[in-house]
């Protein structure tokens, strides 16, 4: 037997393994880096986070992956620089990785896997893109090559893991649904888990031992990426830190409106969406429309910080009424946003905010720790099934699986 295999059913049948979730958000601000120690699998799933790092983009690195989104955005990325391009990524997130180990004194052979999301360069659920050729069919993209990864660590690598969620009938994502299920569930208490990212997403998990099916996730709306590109065009800053900008702004009403006019915010819930749908030409058409191209920075940052708060608020509202009273526990960059977190208690103020550090999850590392439990259900567990009510959630084990030789 390859000695690589016979490795990862020694991996399968060990209490623990310690794995390297890594990920890549449309945010851009670095690779986010989480070692892990998950013990068991399934609903007896238990995690110690014993590391974390974001590792920081350079500015280099940020222009790469920006040809790529941009060019997938107008048809115009050349087939030779997304070729080269996948190869690059996934031997900088192998660098990054043993950078991390380095600091933390660890050797590689102390790693039993590595998780690696990759880099999301375009999602096209079928209700999204309507293209004829393809109707009815989803697909979605992350570039970083996973042999890339798993070669130049030497550790067993898994990636690509919304391949098979779409192969079975998902739309690929969100894939939160999954390990918050595993991890962050309770007896006691209906939560919902609210990643503020450069998409906001939420997982709505009933009380543990009630109906599993009513579990779902769903994309909300823009959440930090329309905000981010505006401070970065307007200021040359990477984000608008503790939301100063955003909270010394008015909210301008009609603009809010032009932009809360888009179809998906109308859409059947779950849906999924990205920065495809919610980029810079979306924000300017609605601007034309309201003549408010020239609205001051402060002004335009408060009116999409309450967009971000509008999206999630009526996602929520569409599911459980318009008074919901859940505790919802957040993450994502928009966790440390005080603006978008004040947005948000004023839409639902019969919920309970909190963050996912509550949980004894990091919400900086939230992310990545996800995809850590999607590579250990892959080795050692089952595929989960949870979600059939409202949701086509794929009981499915995700992610590919690349040797290091």
């Amino acid at each position: 037997m390859n000695a690589h295999l016979h490795r990862l059913c020694q991996l399968a049948q060990q209490p623990s393994r310690r794995i390297i979730g890594l990920m890549s958000g449309t945010s851009l601000d670095g690779l986010d880096v989480a070692l892990c120690r998950l013990h068991g699998h399934g609903p007896a799933t238990r995690l110690e986070l014993e590391q974390f790092s974001t590792v920081p983009y350079s500015d280099d690195v940020r222009r790469r992956i920006r040809i790529v989104f941009a060019g997938g955005a107008t048809g115009q990325i050349s087939l030779e620089h997304l070729t080269l391009f996948n190869p690059w990524l996934g031997a900088l997130h192998a660098d990054m990785v043993l950078a991390c180990l380095r600091e933390w004194q660890l050797m590689p052979t102390e790693v039993d896997l590595i998780a690696s999301h990759g880099q999301t360069i375009y999602h096209a659920p079928a209700h999204q893109h309507h293209h004829p050729d393809f109707t009815g069919l989803n697909a979605t993209l992350q570039l970083g090559d996973g042999d890339q990864v798993a070669v130049r660590t030497g550790i067993i690598t898994l990636s690509d893991f919304r391949q098979k969620h779409i192969a079975a009938g998902g739309e690929g994502a969100p894939l939160a649904a999954y390990g918050d299920y595993l991890l962050l569930s309770s007896p006691t208490e209906e939560r919902l888990l609210l990643n503020l990212g450069g998409i906001a997403n939420f997982t709505y998990l009933p009380r543990t031992g009630h109906d599993t099916s009513a579990a779902f996730s769903t994309d909300t709306g823009p959440g930090n990426t329309l905000l981010d590109a505006a401070v970065r065009a307007r200021c040359g800053l990477p984000y608008d830190e503790d939301g100063r900008l955003a909270l010394a702004g008015r909210i301008h009403a009609p603009l809010l409106q032009a932009l809360l006019e888009h179809p998906f915010f109308g859409a059947a819930l779950p849906k999924t969406t990205g920065p495809e749908l919610f980029g810079p030409e979306y924000l300017q058409q609605a601007q034309q429309r309201t003549g408010t191209e020239q609205l001051g920075t402060e002004d335009l940052l408060a009116t999409l910080v309450e967009l971000s708060a509008a999206g999630v608020a009526r996602a929520a509202q569409q599911v459980f009424g318009e008074q919901p009273a859940l505790a919802v526990y957040c993450s994502g960059g928009g966790a440390h946003n005080p603006a978008l977190q004040a947005a948000l208690q004023r839409y639902l103020p019969s919920c309970r905010f909190a963050t996912t550090e509550e949980l004894g999850v990091l919400p900086d590392a939230k992310e990545a720790i996800l995809f850590a439990v999607l590579a250990n259900e892959a080795v050692a567990g089952q595929p989960v099934s949870i979600g059939a009510g409202r949701q086509r959630v794929p009981a499915v084990s995700m992610g590919k699986i690349s040797l290091p030789g």
